[in-house]
């Protein structure tokens, strides 16, 4: 402690100092909390993403309610939110239509204060002033922290009349946007699957990147993302075959700049003679940059398709403490006669052209296959942007996360059917609930961060191919369900083949104190703590709530992609706990444009008091840091450690 206090006396090497900085944390102890957000399952819906952040889920819109609601109409009020969420898009339209008049400018200015000074209110000044721009700070620090109501009408008109006199009120409109939208969400938590299905990914990822407090707790198609730039060519395989299937062209090439002239080309020529009909990919979005021919889309979409196959069935054959022999069909399969044998049953292919299959040895790869997947390996492995995205995930993410009483994973705790923890075999040890989660955690960094390593190439190599079964595996606390028919889907026309069964947590996690003993396995409140889930989507249309076990569960995948809209009936939620009380936000389908709509609002729990930061994880370390520095203070007066004045 002595040693600690005395690197303590380094940054305040005064009573005065010290002193100063105790009442500043106790100050800050007493602010309301921040406001939290939970998002999960965007699955590359970046437009969609984004308006949510832009409009904090419908809380900014509350906030101009609450604040101008009895001068001003709604329909003004309406036109004040979508300003504030897409300032450069409504300015450039007023300015066309003649409406961008200085006596708009000045009453706009004042009503985005006056919303700007409701939702810093809960902030310490220094929070306020690190959003606004640089050469905004003065003008913007003055105008939310007058005081005097005497003076406040005339000060506020001379700094606008100033501002207008000036040319310079667009810009500072959307500094106050900016603001506003930055202030409005105090954390972020993103409970899984950025990636996949939807076109820009890697859009998400950047305005995450901006955010001012973030964290991210893995999915399985994010620890897929996560396997391929580690190496691992199944995975590597996966999240291509998942791009050509969604014709998610743009992600690939334009995000990553990840090279697929070479799989076209493969493509292209082995398949020459095959349509390829059932390979042709679900357009949900238009490529903008790298528009594909459907047909070679198709072509390429089954190339990578057999090439995972196979080296799937690899990977089942390296691990067998995995206990997935089942899932390595390529074995069962006849070429010759067109049919695969699953659970005793024959089954006819719906696809029997297979140019680059060996009957006699199925999972080999062709010269061909290997050269390509060596080309493709080596463009995912040296793609820079892909690096800084994937070391964004490992610096702000993890397999689970506790905060201010919530634990919040992205799958499942892997349960029997008797309620009993599942356990899993690495590395010759058995790991099961939290131990679980800790040592998945634990491999996950060593798949990615012992790449460049020349040390423990076996250990290293294990990691990575764990990671494929994290993206698929029964007892992967990441995917949750008994098995992926990934072949069934794409060759078997019996439905009933197609089916995955969700792993036994996701019945029994309806029982409250089934949540209660998880909840107390990482050390939460069993009464008041909540788990929050993603990964499966709540199907509202057909009666299903994302409110699940008396309120210990909340599952927030409400179907943001467009990939699952017509199953659940809405667009995703997003769960918001802020100072009074936690609500659920209820997203419509979102079309630029046509549908930016404020989503519906529901209150599910309403807390016992105001929570200020006192009451969370961050006020219990600004207490520690408080108690350090009465430490220093003592020491000062004691004359155990001597003051430092220039």
């Amino acid at each position: 402690m002595d040693k600690y206090l005395h690197l303590l006396a380094k940054e305040f090497p005064t009573i005065e100092s010290a002193a100063s900085k105790i009442v500043d944390l106790s100050a800050v102890r007493s602010l309301p909390k921040g406001t939290e957000y939970f998002f999960s399952d965007m699955h590359g819906e970046y437009e969609a993403f984004s308006h949510m952040l832009k409009s904090a889920s419908g809380m900014i819109k509350i906030k101009i309610d609450r604040t101008l609601g009895k001068t001003v109409s709604s329909t003004e009020r309406e036109a004040l939110a979508y300003l504030i969420y897409y300032p450069d898009k409504q300015l450039k339209r007023l300015k066309n239509n003649g409406s961008l008049t200085d006596e708009w400018r000045r009453l706009t200015i004042y009503r985005l204060i006056l919303v700007c000074e409701a939702v810093s209110a809960k902030y310490p000044r220094s929070r306020v002033r690190s959003s606004i721009p640089k050469d905004m700070v003065y003008i913007l620090d003055e105008l939310l922290n007058v005081t005097d109501d005497v003076v406040k009408d005339y000060y506020y008109d001379e700094i606008i009349s100033t501002i207008l006199d000036t040319g310079i009120a667009d810009r500072f409109i959307r500094s106050l946007c900016a603001l506003i939208q930055s202030l409005a969400i105090d954390k972020l938590h993103i409970i899984g699957d950025i990636y996949d299905r939807g076109p820009r990914a890697d859009l998400i990822m950047d305005e995450l990147m901006k955010m001012h407090d973030v964290d991210i707790q893995w999915g399985n198609h994010d620890i897929s993302w996560i396997g391929a730039a580690s190496g691992n060519q199944a995975l590597i395989a996966n999240v291509i075959r998942i791009s050509m299937r969604y014709n998610n062209f743009d992600v690939l090439e334009d995000g990553y700049g990840l090279n697929l002239r070479a799989l076209a080309v493969f493509a292209g020529e082995v398949y020459k003679d095959d349509d390829c009909t059932l390979f042709m990919p679900h357009t949900l979005d238009d490529n903008i940059y790298d528009p594909v021919d459907a047909g070679l889309a198709a072509k390429m979409h089954k190339a990578i398709t057999i090439i995972q196959l196979k080296l799937e069935g690899q990977l089942i054959e390296r691990h067998p403490e995995w206990g997935m022999e089942e899932r390595d069909i390529f074995r069962k399969t006849d070429f010759k006669n067109g049919t695969v044998t699953i659970d005793g049953e024959a089954y006819t292919l719906t696809d029997t052209s297979f140019p680059t299959v060996s009957p006699d040895a199925p999972l080999e790869l062709t010269d061909g296959e290997k050269e390509l997947m060596t080309v493709l390996t080596n463009s995912f492995m040296h793609s820079e942007r892909l690096r800084e995205h994937i070391g964004f995930l490992f610096s702000k993410g993890s397999m689970y996360k506790v905060i201010n009483g919530n634990l919040l994973f992205h799958g499942c705790i892997p349960l029997d059917e008797n309620e009993d923890l599942m356990s899993m075999d690495i590395e010759g040890e058995e790991y099961s609930g939290r131990e679980l989660l800790d040592k998945l955690n634990e491999m996950t960094n060593r798949a990615y961060f012992s790449q460049d390593s020349d040390t423990d190439t076996s250990g290293k190599e294990y990691a990575a191919d764990l990671m494929w079964y994290l993206w698929c595996g029964p007892v992967s606390p990441l995917y949750g369900k008994d098995k992926m028919a990934f072949f069934e889907r794409y060759f078997l026309a019996e439905k009933a083949l197609h089916k995955e069964n969700y792993n036994a947590y996701y019945h029994f996690s309806e029982k409250a104190e089934v949540c209660g003993r998880i909840l107390s396995m990482f050390g939460l409140d069993p009464e008041k703590g909540h788990i929050i889930n993603g990964h499966v989507p709540v199907k509202i249309k057909n009666g299903e709530s994302p409110v699940k076990a008396g309120g210990r569960l909340f599952v927030i995948d409400g179907g943001i992609s467009k990939a699952y809209q017509t199953a659940t009936g809405i667009a995703g939620y997003t769960l918001i706990y802020d100072s009074h009380s936690l609500n659920l936000a209820e997203h419509k389908p979102f079309i630029a444009g046509e549908s930016e709509l404020t989503p519906t609002i529901h209150l599910v729990e309403k807390l016992p008091h105001r929570a200020n930061i006192c009451d969370t994880d961050e006020g219990e370390e600004l207490l520690s840091q408080i108690n350090d520095l009465r430490a220093l203070l003592r020491a000062y007066r004691s004359g155990e450690i001597k003051e430092h004045r220039t």
